[in-house]
């Protein structure tokens, strides 16, 4: 239930063919900080509390089902093309018996937050009890938008599309952003009354305030909000848009951004007060990074925990299942993978550590690799607490070095090595006197004849 006591239904326009987009991918479901857009809208259409949600498809369909199976999603198709109040039409049967508000959304409008909508299902329910609520926004350019023309409390006097607007119509700033807020009662009984004459032959959703018989109210919001894409350039518009409000968002809550314009979240990232992040940092979807934890410059991080205090980079790289413990440090041109790096352990240059498991306090010395696939399957390198393995060494998985043992530089580890012990695996250094001089010697002459 909503904070009005009434049932609360969401439908949600996703048919449109996007041809603009010119992709194989459905409009809706490219992705803004990780996530499809439609993934955006129903996450905060679910916050609000919703009892029926309603995906209108069309071309495309096969990947929006696919992409909202198992989420309590039903699926209207509209298979032709024929106006937003057409494709609203199509969720009658997915709303049969549902006696409440609705709330008209758009999949290619992903930014609407739920405090948004609640202030439209509020507005709804005022005493005054409008027939519908509209989201209007003042754009800096109102460009080609439908114009909304009302008083000083938001009742509506008459809405128009852009194509049919007079220019006294155009010059209003007040513009329609299609998202609107019905009674179930009214809605459906509202579009089997409007018609499709104007100038695209549609029937407009729009229309439905514009009937005789009651009064429509307006609630404005920022342009930034109910910005939609249509085309490429659109989406990097809602993805800079989107970027902007987690990297404020994110130093309110404590966080230190160096150079906020810079660094690149994920739409599930989690950084704890205190975490301080350089420039040109990328969070891919799955992170986790804990209090006091420093992420250098340049770094990529995905599916990857880091601990309190640990320190990533620079141009550092955390792939999936990388855990990184507490002041733990992961250096320069560092790749982890599925591997744990125990409290305090230091991978500070050049390595590759998959699938693995490093104990606390253990040091990977610079140009170390878990040598962990060999063409077929993956196997682990285990690497106990306080062990030591020396620069330019390679673990052949799956193997195994104890508590304390030390690896020395430049070894290829084919077997286990026990706690505290030294595993030297190297051929034995020998020296040809004068052997160097006797070759180039040779190679000059060599060269003069030529």
């Amino acid at each position: 239930m909503t904070i009005s006591q009434r049932p609360l239904a969401a439908i949600i326009l996703a048919a449109g063919q996007g041809t603009r987009m010119k992709s194989a991918r459905h409009k809706v479901l490219h992705p803004v900080a990780g996530r499809p857009m439609l993934l955006h809208l129903l996450e905060a259409v679910e916050a609000l509390g919703v009892d029926r949600k309603v995906v209108v498809v069309g071309s495309g369909r096969e990947q929006v089902e696919a992409a909202v199976a198992g989420k309590g999603v039903s699926i209207a198709v509209q298979d032709r093309q024929l106006g937003t109040g057409h494709a609203v039409a199509q969720a009658h049967d997915a709303l049969a018996g549902f006696a409440g508000d609705v709330l008209i959304l758009y999949g290619d409008v992903p930014l609407v937050r739920t405090e948004t909508m609640r202030a439209m299902v509020e507005r709804l329910n005022r005493g005054d009890e409008p027939r519908a609520v509209v989201l209007g926004f003042r754009p800096d350019d109102a460009a080609a938008y439908g114009r909304i023309v009302a008083d000083a409390q938001g009742v509506i006097a008459k809405m128009v599309e852009y194509k049919d607007a007079s220019s006294e119509e155009r010059a209003i700033t007040l513009c329609n952003s299609g998202l609107m807020a019905v009674r179930s009662s009214d809605l459906f009984v509202l579009l089997d009354r409007i018609g499709n004459d104007n100038a695209a032959g549609e029937y407009y959703l729009p229309d439905i305030v514009m009937l005789p018989g009651a009064t429509s109210a307006v609630i404005e919001t920022d342009a930034d909000e109910v910005a939609g894409v249509n085309s490429r350039a659109e989406l990097a518009g809602v993805e800079r848009i989107w970027q902007d409000r987690r990297r404020a968002e994110a130093m309110r809550e404590g966080v230190t951004l160096i150079a906020p314009e810079t660094i690149f979240f994920s739409h599930d990232t989690k950084l704890e007060r205190d975490v301080v992040v350089e420039p040109h940092v990328v969070f891919g979807p799955g992170v986790t990074v804990e209090e006091g934890a420093v992420i250098h410059s340049f770094s990529h991080i995905e599916g990857a925990i880091v601990r309190k205090g640990a320190e990533i980079g620079p141009y550092a790289r955390l792939r999936p299942g990388a855990q990184i413990g507490v002041k733990a440090k992961v250096g320069n041109f560092v790749e982890i993978k599925k591997a744990v790096l125990g409290d305090g352990a230091k991978a500070n240059h050049l390595s590759y550590i998959g699938d693995a498991d490093v104990g606390a306090g253990a040091n990977i010395g610079a140009g170390t690799i878990t040598c962990n696939y060999d063409g077929f399957f993956k196997y682990r390198t285990q690497i106990g607490a306080g062990a030591f393995i020396g620069s330019n060494s390679a673990l052949v998985a799956p193997v195994k070095v104890g508590d304390g043992a030390i690896v020395a530089a430049g070894s290829v580890l084919t077997a286990d090595v026990s706690a505290d012990a030294l595993a030297l695996v190297r051929p034995a250094q020998t020296e040809k006197p004068g052997w160097a001089k006797r070759f180039r010697t040779a190679m000059q002459e060599r060269k003069a004849k030529r």
